[in-house]
């Protein structure tokens, strides 16, 4: 009886696939590293070999640890990054570097951005349902730095997918597009019909993109399958050709599908917003009514679920910037999960000894990578004061500890500016990778001053690509269906309010440097 689907998450540094059951319960995970090219602070390259490689593995290995037959496998979805893929003409990588493997501008490059500032000067509704301002992280600044700096590539261009759309086209042979991509990433209106606007992309010289990339004119609901495996993809992946392979998800949305997929958001009088963090961080709220606001991107229709609107906010580096700490530091090295740990731990040892004033002195604007919201300036930096010539471990630790304080007072400035539009009250729902980090839960519940749940019991990110899995295989008669009988409801925490006076200042300061960091930048 085939009652049991595959998800695969393509993230930042690998690629993770599920074996999940009908009712939700994710009964293996398994993840291959992705190699990650970073030419520049700025730039981020990938090849879709190497990851359409890693998810077969990974998709094998998970399918081996569940000791679930490929018979059993009903569906199979996948989630991956907003990165660009490109292909030629006969359907093989396009390379950037004709010595490099790298067919795929990664989607925290900033290459773009003097195209995604240009976009933003223009008066046309795209630029509403985008916060006012197309990131650079999006795939249409991408595409125009593309034709005009690498005409030769442009010249040869056969496609151009989101990364989620490229692996249900490698899976499937289809060239159909998933709406969650196209309306968030590539100016596409879910809306409205036709979905491209023309006139727009008239007006930023890409003219010929849909003929150019083998766009389509309609793109596939969430849910909906876009094609049958193929033999070819099957063999790869270890399962049988033949079963339905559901429309890509950006990989923040599968994890809000994951999260809020049991609640009724149309129903509900407190604002649930999911929280997908790991090397950046996501908000997701989907409502009944358009919601626009600046740095705000969105309102996107039909992103996740039929008939609602997705707004989404979010920070470009938060565990990224852990990460990078980590690097730069003398006593940090390799950031891998058991640095993290042994640093988390020292810190709770450190906050015994020494109380509520552990690093206090040190405070840091997280913007090492811009600031995607509220002020939607990929350019900005970040700043850390207070430091000392302390080079020691435990130095290493008071830096650590107030860059988490930093990620999560960028967060509340993001939530007040939401309450601000009327998004109030707000109930946080945290999945993704920083659930395995205890500092940052502790802060989301204590900091924000929102209600707070956590989702550490499974992967939501996959749980997620499985609902759409089950809805696209027919499992269950509709994706809000699905939804409510297999999304994870999550733990709720509680605040410590005796520790909101000392946050409450920690915030006001990190406005302070937010205003002097504007200062310094008008000298």
């Amino acid at each position: 009886m085939r009652d049991h689907l595959i998800a695969v998450d393509v993230g930042t540094g690998s690629a993770r696939a599920g074996v999940v059951a009908k009712d939700g319960r994710l009964l293996a995970r398994r993840e291959h590293p992705i190699l990650l090219s970073r030419p520049s602070d700025h730039s981020g390259e990938y090849s879709s070999r190497d990851i359409w490689a890693a998810c077969c593995i990974a998709v094998r290995s998970a399918l081996a640890a569940s000791g679930v037959p490929a018979a059993a496998i009903a569906g199979l979805g996948f989630d991956a990054t907003c990165s660009l893929v490109l292909l030629d003409r006969q359907s093989q990588p396009l390379c950037l570097n004709p010595d490099a493997p790298f067919d795929t501008i990664a989607w925290l490059d900033h290459r773009a951005t003097a195209e995604a500032e240009e976009c933003g000067r223009i008066d046309h509704p795209v630029l509403a349902h985008n916060g006012g301002a197309l990131s650079p992280e999006a795939e249409i600044p991408k595409l125009m730095w593309l034709k005009r700096q690498r005409p030769e590539l442009w010249a040869r261009l056969g496609h151009a997918f989101d990364l989620a759309d490229f692996l249900t086209w490698k899976a499937t042979g289809s060239t159909a597009r998933s709406i969650s991509t196209l309306t968030s990433k590539w100016t596409f209106f879910g809306h409205a019909k036709p979905g491209w606007q023309q006139d727009f992309l008239d007006q930023i010289g890409l003219e010929d993109l849909v003929a150019r990339a083998g766009l389509p004119e309609d793109a596939v609901a969430v849910g909906k399958p876009v094609g049958m495996l193929s033999l070819e993809a099957a063999e790869a992946l270890g399962l049988d050709a033949g079963i339905p392979v559901a429309s890509g998800m950006v990989d923040a949305y599968a994890g809000a599908l994951g999260v809020l997929g049991s609640t009724d958001l149309a129903a509900s009088e407190v604002n649930h917003v999911a929280l997908i963090g790991g090397t950046s961080s996501c908000l997701i709220a989907l409502k009944p009514q358009p919601f626009f606001g600046y740095s705000l991107w969105g309102p996107y229709y039909e992103a996740v679920f039929p008939d609602l609107w997705l707004v989404e906010a979010g920070q470009s580096a938060t565990g990224d910037l852990l990460n990078h700490i980590l690097r730069s530091h003398v006593e940090g090295g390799d950031p891998s999960v058991d640095t993290h740990r042994r640093v988390i731990a020292r810190i709770q040892e450190l906050r015994a000894l020494e109380g509520p004033a552990f690093g206090e002195k040190i405070n840091v604007l997280p913007d090492f990578h811009g600031n995607r919201s509220p002020l939607a300036d990929p350019t900005l930096t970040g700043t850390i004061s207070g430091l000392t010539l302390d080079r020691s471990f435990d130095g290493l630790c008071r830096l650590y500890w107030r860059a988490c304080v930093a990620i999560v007072l960028g967060l509340r400035q993001i939530v007040e500016t939401l309450a601000d539009k009327g998004v109030h009250p707000i109930r946080l729902h945290l999945t993704g990778g920083h659930v395995k980090n205890p500092l940052l839960v502790e802060l989301y519940a204590d900091a924000t001053g929102c209600e707070f749940s956590a989702s550490d019991e499974t992967d939501a990110v996959l749980v997620g690509t499985a609902i759409n899995a089950a809805s696209a295989a027919g499992l269950y008669p509709s994706l809000v269906e699905a939804g409510r009988a297999m999304a994870e409801q999550g733990r709720p925490v509680t605040a410590n309010l005796e520790m909101k006076g000392r946050y409450d200042r920690d915030y006001a300061r990190f406005l302070a440097m937010q205003r002097h960091r504007a200062e310094l930048n008008a000298l």
